[in-house]
């Protein structure tokens, strides 16, 4: 692994829109991310393991729920906040990021905001420290844009319920201590429902062969007769509305995240292309190679205020799911363009673990699809300013 010598780009002065506890926060995760990600991230992503290792500290640097409040183990930070900790993970590696915004956004949010004050306290501090891992259940094997369709169900069987079903692409699956999973009761109404390692018949089988996120653990979700205990069930919220919510502060950390790895890209094909030398000179000189940076760091730039914008509009609590679906959608679609024209600039040697380029392109390929396909996202802001879905 080459040293990590990454200088963030920062085109417009975007820092100067930055509370300096902004800037600490993110310093704090850049810093961990050189340490701690960086010199081990290509090593675990070859052998297709997740760093276990690394879980206490993504805890120490709010990985892990940083805007959930002090009491419930949370750090109490702004939306702002959040989001610079995603840039500064996923620029170290996507599926770590993965893990770190499931926890956050899918596992700890619904928990705060749809549990009661009983389950906040039980599960909230051990999942801010990362002593406590855990997943979110939705997509299943036949319903992944469409997850109103679910077949998981669970049955009233008077002292507890009875959990059936599967789900799957579960990021965190294979090691997570719960599970929060979405399944229809009786009637066909979504609930949440915090699901523990160690019920009878709960088994997360982890999936193999993938050509991307390699460093992150993903699994399924199987549900053979699970006998959930009623407090286990999240009181505050139920609907398709409710797994929704949890997916746009998952999308908004995932905007962020993309700035990261597009970053990355950049800034080695930039120091790149002042090292290498062909016809006499860097290829940096030439036109060609110049109008890709010139188009990547026009696009960062473009993104970084798209993304800071929203985060002002999260904190004042303004800021609509189509919003997000807009910002996931053009910084993962920005970031993967970066990556495949770094890749080029850096020839044979762009494809080699010895730089990250190749691990941010195949990650991106998974962040593009999941949380809302590009094409869906698509959709979202098409039905938000004609007020037509065209779904189906």
């Amino acid at each position: 692994m080459r040293p990590d010598l990454f200088q963030s780009p920062d085109y417009y002065l975007l820092d100067e829109l930055l509370s300096d506890e902004h800037k600490m926060v993110r310093d704090a995760a850049r810093a961990w991310v050189k340490k701690e990600v960086s010199p081990i991230i290509e090593e675990y992503a070859q052998r297709a393991e997740f760093p276990h290792q690394i879980v206490k500290g993504l805890g120490e640097i709010g990985g892990f729920g940083p805007y959930i409040p002090v009491e419930y183990g949370g750090a109490g930070l702004d939306q702002i906040s959040y989001g610079l900790i995603m840039q500064e993970i996923e620029r170290g590696d996507s599926g770590v990021r993965s893990t770190s915004s499931v926890q956050s956004s899918l596992v700890m949010y619904p928990i705060w905001k749809y549990g009661n004050e009983e389950q906040r306290m039980k599960y909230l501090p051990k999942l801010a420290t990362g002593e406590m891992i855990g997943c979110f259940g939705l997509t299943e094997p036949d319903y992944g844009s469409n997850p109103g369709g679910m077949v998981t169900n669970f049955k009233d069987m008077g002292d507890h319920y009875l959990l059936n079903g599967a789900k799957m692409w579960i990021s965190n699956a294979p090691f997570a201590d719960i599970a929060v999973v979405w399944a229809k009761n009786e009637e066909g109404r979504i609930h949440g429902l915090i699901v523990e390692r160690g019920m009878e018949g709960f088994s997360t089988p982890e999936t193999h062969n993938k050509w991307s996120l390699r460093a992150s653990a993903t699994g399924e979700l199987i549900f053979d007769n699970v006998k959930v205990p009623k407090e286990n069930l999240l009181p505050n919220k139920s609907g398709l509305g409710a797994p929704l919510g949890c997916l746009d502060s998952a999308r908004y950390g995932i905007a962020w995240g993309a700035i990261g790895a597009a970053m990355d890209c950049y800034d080695t094909a930039l120091r790149y292309s002042k090292e290498r030398i062909q016809f006499d000179k860097p290829i940096g000189a030439t036109q060609l190679q110049q109008k890709k940076l010139a188009e990547m760091i026009t696009e960062i730039t473009k993104a970084q205020l798209l993304t800071w914008r929203l985060g002002v509009l999260r904190n004042e609590g303004k800021a609509t799911s189509a919003q997000i679906s807009m910002a996931k959608r053009n910084n993962v679609d920005m970031a993967l363009t970066i990556a495949r024209d770094a890749r080029q600039m850096l020839g044979g040697m762009g494809i080699t673990g010895e730089y990250s380029i190749m691990r941010h392109m195949m990650n991106l390929e998974s962040v593009v699809t999941y949380e809302g396909t590009h094409d869906i996202h698509l959709l979202i802001t098409g039905m938000d300013v004609t007020g037509f879905p065209a779904f189906k």
